[in-house]
């Protein structure tokens, strides 16, 4: 039998990014940003240039309370294609990316601009200004499967929605 646990993280970094949240809210991943690594961890960088992509995985910090344990949402993210909320199925977290989460931990794939001493250039990051950083870990090609399927509704809703899956 497995017992639950409590686990501790120690942020490694904060993400720097000169928006607001509704900014890049509105931006959908298409912004540069800056991570800034916190000196006891700057050696842990070394290595790292070179690498095109990086996955960061972060504490999602900003989340409302109500965001936090809920095991089925929406899609939300189709509202800005134009759906109606009644039009989107309710589904487990774990079929989204949703920031809605057991535990509110957030993992993007962003591309690596530069590194300057102890920041990360990066493209494409979805955090808000101020979110701590857990770990990053570099893109290998072996990570990319070369045959994948998505679940049916969500391959129907963002065909409709004019978005490749």
């Amino acid at each position: 039998m497995l017992e639950r646990s409590e686990a501790k993280f120690r942020p490694i970094g904060i993400v720097r990014v000169n928006a607001s949240d509704d900014e890049v809210r509105a931006q959908n991943h298409e912004h540069e940003a800056t991570i800034e690594i916190f000196s006891e961890f700057k050696d842990a960088l070394d290595g790292l240039d070179g690498f095109s992509h990086v996955f960061i995985l972060s504490y999602l910090n900003k989340l409302r309370p109500d965001q936090i344990g809920p095991l089925k949402v929406r899609p939300r993210r189709l509202l800005r294609k134009g759906f109606k909320l009644d039009e989107l199925p309710l589904v487990g977290v774990f079929a989204l990316d949703s920031p809605t989460r057991p535990n509110p931990i957030g993992l993007s794939l962003v591309k690596l601009i530069q590194i300057q001493e102890n920041k990360l250039v990066v493209f494409g990051l979805d955090c808000f200004d101020s979110t701590p950083v857990l770990d990053i870990k570099p893109y290998r090609g072996s990570y990319r499967p070369s045959e994948y399927k998505v679940a049916g509704w969500y391959r129907s809703l963002f065909e409709r929605a004019g978005e490749a899956v």
